[in-house]
């Protein structure tokens, strides 16, 4: 396990979600759920295994699953909370791990209210299944580094032989006193990363907990689960994007425009499925309700770093059905202004003082167009190696101080796209 040292004082990104995993169609039964405080092949070691409350006040938990299984596995966990005299329990299923290799996790509990909330031993339950090692590695070398302000920078290699795409770098991130803080998932998730190449990344830990960062471990791999449907309404396409352990499907808006259907087909037996669904935000005003087959599911309603709302919710294992959420806008037209999310502003002011390189820069500009901040039409985009004119590195400046507008800074990323700096094909 490397360790790398460096002192800390203040971090001002932070990350977060583990989003679940759908199963493999060629996994045997499921083992019975294992209290983790016992020894076991499948374990959370406990000194990776902590409860703390975000910089958002939310309480989170935090582990870190070892497989010393010889196959590899689709591993549940359980995790009880005790709040008071009430105990608040979730599950999440993880990324296939295997033999020999580990994979963290991070879960949130917004309803736990106390000020001392007690987190109880872990369950696990697992599933055999048939998997390869994902072919990313991490380099370690002196260029992995922890910064001054906690965050971590470093290079990964592709040592496969066939494209990699929608992966994440996942880490343990420990204290001074060598215990777990926290989970650091790299700010940008691997597009189409070729046989040999070799790239830059960087991940960030939670600002509440940035000042005792001592070191990171336990590297894994985690796969993108995000689902991309699309449907009518006001005869444009609407996308839809979500992450669940359950198919949903056919995704259909009735005639007002005000609630879009699905259909769920759940599939496997779990305690309780999550489920995150991402809507494009035509108006500030839409609020969300959730139904299945007209009960009413209690959501949490959030906007991320795109500008994109979420609606996240938790059901318990129960029959196929309609599912219906409620309260779109049906006058609102899509935003005219383009939404530029905050940390491409960091990485632009960053960039313009040569802080970072002009590869870290341009993975975000990639990963702006693929969630189309900037309306390009793409299939596949990779980084060229074409010099950058030095205008477009002022205007970054510019751009990272408020002086140009969102427009401006869109403007000049076409050009780097229109004249093969970052070349389409």
């Amino acid at each position: 396990m490397f360790k790398v040292y460096l002192s800390v004082y203040l971090v001002i990104l932070s990350i977060f979600v583990l989003t679940v995993s759908t199963p493999l169609a060629s996994a045997d039964v499921w083992d019975k759920p294992k209290d983790m405080s016992e020894p076991v092949d499948v374990f959370i070691p406990s000194h990776e295994y902590v409860g703390f409350f975000d910089s958002n006040g939310i309480y989170t938990v935090v582990g870190n699953v070892k497989n010393n299984l010889d196959y590899p596995i689709i591993p549940i966990v359980t995790i009880p909370v005790l709040d008071s005299f009430e105990t608040f329990s979730k599950t999440l299923q993880l990324t296939p791990i295997v033999s020999g290799n580990e994979i963290p996790f991070k879960i949130q509990f917004p309803e736990i209210s106390g000020d001392d909330p007690i987190l109880e031993s872990a369950k696990i339950s697992f599933q055999r299944t048939t998997t390869d090692a994902i072919s990313i590695d991490v380099i370690y070398d002196k260029t992995l580094i922890v910064h001054d302000d906690g965050h971590l920078t470093g290079r990964i290699i592709n040592s496969g032989t066939q494209i990699v795409s929608d992966v994440d770098i996942l880490a343990v991130i420990h204290g001074y006193d060598d215990e777990t803080l926290d989970m650091g998932k790299s700010t940008l998730s691997i597009i189409n990363m070729k046989p040999g190449e070799i790239r830059d990344f960087s991940m960030y830990p939670d600002p509440s907990v940035a000042d005792n960062v001592w070191y990171y471990s336990c590297f894994a791999i985690g796969t993108d689960t995000v689902v991309v449907l699309n449907t009518q309404r006001n005869n444009e396409t609407f996308d839809i994007r979500y992450d669940s352990g359950i198919l949903i499907s056919y995704p259909e808006f009735d005639k007002s425009g005000k609630e879009i259907s699905f259909w769920l087909n759940k599939g496997w037996p779990l305690p309780e499925y999550f489920i995150n669904f991402e809507f494009p935000r035509y108006s500030d005003n839409e609020s969300f309700q959730v139904y299945l087959e007209d009960a009413p599911i209690e959501s949490l309603q959030s906007m991320d770093e795109w500008g994109n709302w979420h609606v996240s919710f938790y059901l318990q294992d129960q029959s196929d059905g309609n599912l219906v959420v409620k309260g779109f806008d049906p006058n609102a037209q899509a935003p005219s202004e383009q939404f530029i999310p905050e940390w491409i502003k960091h990485d632009a002011n960053l960039w313009s003082q040569g802080l970072i390189s002009d590869e870290e820069f341009l993975e975000g500009i990639i990963a702006m167009i693929n969630y189309r901040a900037i309306e390009i039409s793409i299939n596949y985009l990779d980084i060229s190696k074409e010099s950058i004119p030095s205008w477009i590195q002022n205007h970054a400046g510019w751009y990272s101080q408020g002086l140009i507008s969102n427009e401006e800074f869109t403007r000049c990323m076409e050009f780097l796209v229109n004249n093969g700096i970052i070349p389409i094909t």
